[in-house]
Parts: C-alpha cells; structure tokens; sequence
C-alpha cells in the first residue's frame, strides 16, 4: 500500500513506535517512579495540586478498596464526574483493580445514565456529590452496588444516602498505598468501555483495550513532540470524553507534564488560568478557538506561552485557525479521531512555519496508522488521490469492537479495516479532508451539499461567532440548507445580506435558503455544536 504521507512527516516522528506492552497505569507509575515530585495535577477552580508520588498512592488506595469489596478483574466501573482531580484518582485506581473505566458525562441526564450503566453492567460507580441527585433518581433501577462519592476536595466528607454508599477520600484513607498488582494482558483486557456520543443512533460501549489506549498516548505525545517533565496542559475537555481522557489526561501522565484541570469552559477563566499558569499545550473543540478569537478581553492576556494547539471533534474554520495563531504566536492545527479509535488517528504536522500544515485538512496518518478512502456504495473499491469517498483507517489504537453488539461491529470491522462514517479525500501528497459525516451529507435536489463547506464559508464573516448548517425537509427539493447562526456581541447581520456574501463564495446549490439567528446554540458535553439536535428540530416541524 502506497503510503504518500511519509515524505512530510515531521522532522523527529519515526513512522512506526515500538510501544511497550504494559497497561494503561504502567503510564502513571512509570512517571511517578522517575518525577515523583513533579505536580501532575491541579485543579484550576480550588489551587488543589497533587504530585506524582501522591497520585499514584491514592490511585493505589482506591485499587485496594475495590479489590476488598468484591470488584473483580473486568468488572465495569462507572465514573460519573466532571474534571477534577478525584476523576484521575479513580481513573487509574480502576485500571490498578483490573477492572473497566466506563466514563459518563457529567452533563448526563437520567436516561442516558440509566441506560449507559445498565449496559455496561456496572456494578460500581464513583459520582460526584452534586451529580448524586440524578443517580439516586435512577438507582433503584440500574445494576449498581456499590457508590463512592465526593466532594470538591477530596477530604471534605460528603453527606451520604442509607446503604452502599462510601465517602471517597475516608475510604482511600483506610487503603494501603501500593498496587494490588492484577495481571493484565495489554491485547485483549479492556481498559475502556467507551460510549459514542450517539450521532448515529443509540451510543454503543466501544472495547478499548490498554494497548489500544497506550498505543495512542504515546503517539500523540511523540507527534506534538512533547517535551518530558516540561508540559503544562490546559484540560478543559471534559475527561469522560475519549478526546480530553487521551490528549489532556493519558498523554500529559506519560511525558510527567502538569494538567491544570477545569471544569467548564469559560472564555474569562481560560484566558487568566492560560497566562497564570504558562499552559504550553491546549486541546480542544472548534468553538473554544472560536469564542476566544471573538473575544474583546483576549487582548488582555498573554498567550504566548502556549506552543501547540490541537482541534478536533468537529472542523475547524480556517479563519478561526489563522486567528488563534496570530494571537497565541503558538501552533494550532487540525487533527482527527474517533472513540473507536481512542481516539486520534491523523493531525497536521506541528510545524512552527506552518511549511507543511495544509489549512482545511485534519493532516496525516500518525506512525503506524493506514488510511485509505473507499467507495460510499460498497466500501470494497480504494479511491484515487482527489476523488470522495468513505475513510478507512487500520491502526494499534482500532477498538476489539462493539460491547454486547456483534452485528455493529461487523459493520464498520472489515477485514481489519475500521469505516468511519465520514466522507472524505486524500490528495496527491497524503494528506486527509473531512468532506462530512455521511448522515449529515444534504440532498438537495439530486446534489449532495456538505454541511462543513458552508459552514466554513459562513464563518468567514467578520459578525459571525457561531453557526451551524443543517438539512430541511422540503417536498420539492429534498432538503433545503439552512443555517444557525450566533453573532458576535454587538454585531449586526440579516439573512439577505448573509447570503449574498455566501453567493461570492459558494456554487448556487450550496446556498443556505433560510438562516435563524439564535443567541445560542446546542453543544455537546465536548463542547461541538450539535447538528443532530438542530436538525431533528426541522424534521419536527415538517412533520407536524
């Protein structure tokens, strides 16, 4: 297989890694062992900070307490918490017990806590106390049994139900700090059980294996280049998505960097924890570029600490992109993964100059990733260079499969080969373009009109801060395009005159036919705008 990409690799990333075949929490231990002074974590809302030594012994300690009450080796272990340092704690406490992380939004409501716990059968569950309200709502009806819970600090004792319920940091107190040392084998036992956001229908349990999951930290932390026990990593992804839990959680534990830890994205507080704690390295979604580009008070900050950006989980506008670049000095690119892929498999070189960066591209294949683009109507035929299709991926990070769903899971495993679901092309050079999801492909008129392209185009006017384009019913036309847009503070804009400056730079059937002006729109627990909401809005109404 023809493997272009190579030649603009950067310079330093080999194209295949020798990973080491130890579990997910050998990653942690290994750099407790060489930086145990280190500060590994800090929780931006408190100042709260742990060191290496510190949390490898309380992730010991929880270790021990699930093996003593009866967790065994696989048993799924739910986490029900936003980001503070307690997630890490009990993060690799589960992997030390041989046990499954199954990470559940702290944005969950209760049907979708009901049904990911009874799914994954999980028999524990570690919440955070002002999430305890919706698990009790449901507790009678889920697997669960036995419930750890905590507060902000971990040594604030919570107030607790009647039954099975434990106060976290009491119960870590009563554990003897070393490893229980439950064998893993890094091929075929789980690390993660890992939900999908659902986009296409009911969220299903993604099997991540520890190989699968150290395979990509490392990769990741070798493709940006990370420097060992230098690295300040912003985390305001939320952990329980497979995104954050790799990029700014895994990856900063295997390079023994800082993560300063933040519960929600707020432009204000990103801004001052950037510039009071020097963050070097930030991952995050589209949006947050976007609001901090858009922002009046970014100017009041220094930013030029910060050395390497990566987007995902949706596209990122290229004026966005320039933006970021120009007020940070640092580098921001495009990258690209997904959960059954834990998660990354491609992303634009890290390249200062911006030489080899191609903006609009979610860049190359990472070492040891195979990419190819297949025909959309049977998925047998490999594209040439230029032409769309279905992406394909190969990889050490590809998931075993679906929990509890075979049939899924032949679906997108072919003869080792994972289909994404995202129409895409690959030029001349390697180099990968996400075209759009499949199921967000618009029909209009016999043409198929990509959500992404418009939705870049919209973005380069100057009043637009947000938007979103998505496909209405129309009985003639098949589906008609329309945008969501979100302006700026103080900006002004019509439909008319939006569209008109879209007629400048779109073909006539990609126009948007309607835009409605919101304040604000849907966003996923990872921060995307939620097209599959504004859109299950329209065929509502035209169904009515």
């Amino acid at each position: 297989m023809e493997r272009p990409w190579y030649k603009f690799y950067p310079e330093g990333v080999p194209r295949s890694i020798a990973y080491p075949e130890i579990p997910l929490h050998g990653l942690l231990e290994r750099s407790a062992a060489t930086f145990p002074e280190s500060v590994a974590v800090i929780s931006g809302e408190s100042g709260y900070k742990l060191t290496y030594r510190e949390l490898d012994k309380l992730t010991s300690c929880f270790a021990n307490a699930l093996v003593s009450m009866g967790a065994a080796k696989g048993d799924r272990v739910a986490l029900f918490l936003p980001n503070i340092p307690q997630f890490l704690i009990a993060y690799y406490g589960v992997l030390k017990a041989g046990c499954v992380v199954t990470t559940i939004s702290s944005l969950a409501r209760e049907n979708t806590l009901l049904f990911q716990l009874n799914d994954s059968e999980a028999e524990t569950l570690v919440v955070y106390e002002h999430l305890l309200p919706t698990f009790l709502k449901v507790a009678p009806s889920t697997t669960v049994k036995r419930v750890f819970v905590t507060g902000e600090e971990l040594s604030r004792p919570s107030r607790l139900p009647e039954g099975n319920f434990y106060d976290l940091g009491a119960t870590l107190a009563k554990y003897p700090p070393e490893s229980p040392k439950v064998k893993i084998n890094p091929k075929d036992d789980l690390a993660c059980l890992q939900y999908t956001g659902g986009t296409t229908g009911t969220p299903k349990g993604a099997m991540l294996t520890h190989f699968n999951m150290v395979s990509n930290t490392i990769a990741f932390s070798t493709w940006i280049k990370c420097k060992l026990a230098e690295e300040v990593f912003l985390t305001v992804l939320p952990l329980s998505h497979i995104f954050g839990m790799t990029t700014s959680m895994n990856a900063p534990i295997y390079t023994a960097g800082t993560i300063v830890l933040l519960q929600k994205f707020d432009v204000k507080v990103v801004l001052e924890t950037i510039q009071r704690y020097g963050i070097t390295v930030f991952c995050g979604v589209p949006t947050m570029y976007a609001l901090i580009v858009s922002s009046p008070e970014t100017q009041s900050y220094n930013l030029r600490s910060v050395r390497c950006c990566i987007s995902g989980g949706s596209p990122l506008p290229p004026e966005v992109q320039k933006k970021f670049v120009q007020i940070t000095g640092g580098v921001l690119v495009e990258g690209y993964g997904l959960t059954e892929c834990s998660p990354g498999t491609h992303t634009n070189p890290v390249d200062p100059t911006t030489k080899s960066v191609k903006i609009g591209s979610i860049g190359l294949p990472w070492p040891d990733v195979d990419a190819k683009i297949v025909d959309l109507e049977s998925g047998s035929k490999t594209l040439p260079p230029g032409e769309i299709g279905e992406l394909v991926i190969k990889g050490p990070q590809v998931m075993l499969g679906y929990w509890k769903r075979p049939e899924e899971t032949k679906e997108v495993l072919r003869d080792g080969w994972l289909y994404t679901g995202d129409v895409a092309k690959m030029d001349e050079d390697g180099y990968f373009y996400i075209v759009d999801r499949k199921k967000d492909v618009i029909k209009y008129k016999g043409y198929s009109v990509y959500p992404r392209e418009v939705e870049d185009a919209i973005y380069e006017h100057p009043a637009v801060k947000l938007c979103a384009v998505v496909g209405k019913p129309d009985p003639i036309a098949g589906e008609l395009p329309k945008a969501f847009v979100v302006l700026k503070d103080g900006a002004q804009l019509t439909a008319e005159e939006l569209i008109n400056f879209l007629k400048e730079r779109l073909e006539p059937y990609k126009l948007v036919r309607e835009v409605e002006f919101r304040r604000e729109l849907p966003l996923t627990s990872a921060g995307k705008v939620h097209r599959r909401l504004l859109r299950e809005e329209e065929f509502s109404k035209s169904s009515k």
